[in-house]
């Protein structure tokens, strides 16, 4: 009985567990924290009948002082809310709890009515018809967690959070992740030139063949059991596709700008949803800045001796800045910017990045482009991240140059490759699906193997071309990637076309009314646009095999030597590497890591036709005639006008 439990607040539920746990221990009581805490108590719970977010903000703030763990109880709607219980000191609070079952429950949907009570009441009020015995359930749940801790034992809500049904009294118990932004708990370091710096550690291969340091079967446990969940996840859902010709899992990313959807595609549904997870991990962390607090705010003219000069990685022409309502602003080497700290392989030194070009949201307002995922990766280790935010951008780079400079690029031969998988991936496709595969090899002049795959309809109903690429250092995993991109997007099209061909009609005379993502895809599904791939797909020549067209692969145990070689390749062509860690604490408590890369002259991938972006990337110019396919330097007004085919 010397254990002493304070319970602030009023009504039923702060009855019913008062009685309950003044059985054990002595309970202090009182309406709310104009008293202060009593400094001998062991455990603070906060019970309402209602919900009342003021009240845990104050919770949190006293509780933190007094170094004091509590417990929280309350009822919103027709359900008991139990838990976090907060340690002191310890991420992962009742804001953290708010936030995540706020962006990922049900409630998210009536955001609005739920912001007007609260500012009307100052709480969400409890329906009256609760049931009784639904909160006599709830208090239940709450003097059993009070008493585990109390007694030394884990409580369930230590970074969980019950839900209880007061009408069933099913209840649910749901982990949530810790919000590193928190203002409560979170303590985001100051963005430093230091911490952006890269040093290449070992980073051994699962095994000689692979390209990946951590197996996806150990991640999957912990991935699932951390990221996905329906009430409090980073995601919220997950949908299996049975229509697709492979293994096709989506899960919703529930973000405040609206849901993201990631896939994931294989040949298994559980490897399918866990790389679906890992993308939308990947688009997570790639947002905006969730490991460090950016702090420089300048004009690029200030900075030009230790920061990247915006132009390099492409902007769009004046004539585009000039267009009414056009969304984005010139670049004002005068105009001061957020900027973040990056490392550039080849000056071997921190460099200072537009925070808008480093994360893909940010490039709306007042910014000079729209920025995607270009060079957006996730790895098992800071090496295996940056491997593949480099992969990333070489594909995109390279169906891009191939597609603006209508490159001729060589057919290949899938059934050269020996490769028993891809043959029955492509055999698949034509059975199932009635798509026919081409294979391009649209490897550029750094040596990186791409491969372009077009699938080609044999039907009349359905997407008559879909287009996708990879790149990999092994030229037959390019080939899957991109034929498992093609694969996951034939019923997606096909739906999409049937529900509204005469809106991509349109597309035929007006590029400018692609203005989506899917409309790219969407434009080239319909037969009267196949005339724009005949410099692709009305080759005369013969196939080329894979031994013909790409060299032998030097294999290394150590990830790390893959990517010297890739670095050393790119350095050749007198380019730079330039890395942005923006790996989020959430995916770093699991040992993955997430990058942006750039290579300033490299094409970076544009949705909407306004919106593409060449000027300031001559290379575009000058690759043809590296590779032999011209003669002389291209001019713009020879590049193809149409809209890319790319999803």
């Amino acid at each position: 009985m010397n254990d002493i439990v304070a319970i602030v607040g009023k009504g039923l539920l702060a009855q019913l567990v008062s009685d309950q746990l003044s059985e054990q221990y002595k309970v202090n009581r009182q309406v709310d924290f104009k008293l202060g805490v009593p400094e001998s108590a062991k455990l603070v719970v906060v019970l309402h009948d209602d919900w009342r977010p003021s009240d845990y903000e104050t919770a949190e703030k006293a509780m933190q002082l007094a170094s004091i763990p509590w417990l929280r109880g309350s009822i919103l709607h027709d359900e008991g809310i139990i838990g976090p219980l907060v340690q002191p000191g310890k991420s992962g609070c009742s804001q953290c709890a708010d936030l995540r079952s706020f962006m990922a429950g049900h409630d998210r949907e009536n955001s609005l009515e739920l912001q007007l009570n609260l500012l009307l009441h100052g709480a969400i009020p409890s329906d009256r018809s609760t049931s009784r015995i639904g909160v006599l359930q709830t208090s239940c749940l709450v003097a059993a967690e009070a008493r585990k801790f109390i007694q030394g034992e884990p409580a369930q809500t230590e970074g969980r959070v019950y839900f209880v049904d007061l009408n069933t009294l099913k209840s649910s118990l749901h982990p949530f992740l810790p919000d590193p932004s928190c203002p409560v708990c979170g303590n985001l370091p100051n963005d430093c030139p230091d911490n952006a710096r890269i040093s290449l550690q070992p980073s051994h291969k699962i095994n000689m063949e692979t390209y990946r340091c951590k197996p996806l079967d150990d991640l999957a446990e912990i991935v699932i059991k951390d990221y996905l969940d329906e009430r409090t996840g980073l995601f919220n859902k997950s949908t299996i596709d049975l229509l697709s010709p492979f293994s096709n899992v989506a899960v919703n990313l529930p973000l405040a700008i609206g849901n993201e959807t990631s896939a994931g595609r294989s040949h298994s549904y559980a490897q399918s949803e866990l790389t679906a997870i890992l993308e939308g991990l990947e688009r997570y962390c790639g947002i905006f800045p969730r490991s460090k607090r950016t702090v420089i705010h300048d004009a690029y003219r200030n900075l030009t001796d230790r920061a990247l000069n915006p132009v390099e990685v492409g902007v769009y022409s004046a004539e585009q800045y000039e267009q009414a309502e056009f969304p984005f602003k010139p670049f004002d080497p005068d105009l001061p910017m957020n900027w973040v700290w990056g490392y550039t392989f080849k000056q071997e030194r921190p460099i200072l990045v537009p925070e808008q070009l480093a994360y893909y949201s940010s490039g709306f307002g007042d910014g000079f482009v729209m920025e995607g995922s270009n060079g957006c990766a996730l790895g098992g280790s800071l090496e295996e991240a940056i491997f593949y935010g480099i992969m990333e951008v070489v594909e995109r780079d390279s169906f891009l140059l191939t597609w603006y400079a209508q490159l001729p690029v060589p057919r290949l031969d899938p059934y050269s490759s020996g490769d028993k998988e891809l043959l029955l991936m492509i055999n698949r496709l034509q059975d199932i699906a009635g798509y026919d595969i081409y294979l391009f090899n649209a490897t550029m002049e750094s040596g990186i193997p791409s491969v372009w795959a077009i699938a080609k309809n044999k039907e009349k109903t359905g997407a008559n071309l879909i287009c996708a690429g990879g790149a990999h250092l092994d030229p037959i995993r390019a080939a899957k990637s991109a034929i498992l991109e093609v694969a996951g997007n034939v019923i997606y099209l096909g739906e999409m076309l049937n529900e509204n061909s005469g809106e991509y009609y349109g597309m035929l005379d007006d590029p400018y009314l692609v203005r989506r993502m899917e409309d790219h895809s969407l434009l080239y599904s319909l037969p009267e646009t196949e005339e724009r791939l005949h410099f692709l797909l009305k080759q005369n020549g013969r196939m080329r095999t894979f031994d013909e067209e790409f060299q032998p692969r030097a294999l290394h145990a150590d990830l790390t030597n893959e990517l010297k070689d890739v670095l050393q390749k790119i350095r050749l062509l007198n380019l730079d590497v330039i890395v942005i860690d923006q790996t989020a604490p959430e995916a770093l408590r699991n040992g993955l890591y997430c990058v942006k890369v750039l290579i300033p002259g490299m094409l970076p991938m544009s949705f909407g036709h306004h919106l593409v972006r060449l000027t300031g990337l001559e290379r575009l110019l000058k690759v043809p005639v590296t590779l032999g396919y011209a003669k002389n330097l291209l001019r713009l007004q020879e590049l193809n006008p149409y809209p890319h085919p790319f999803l």
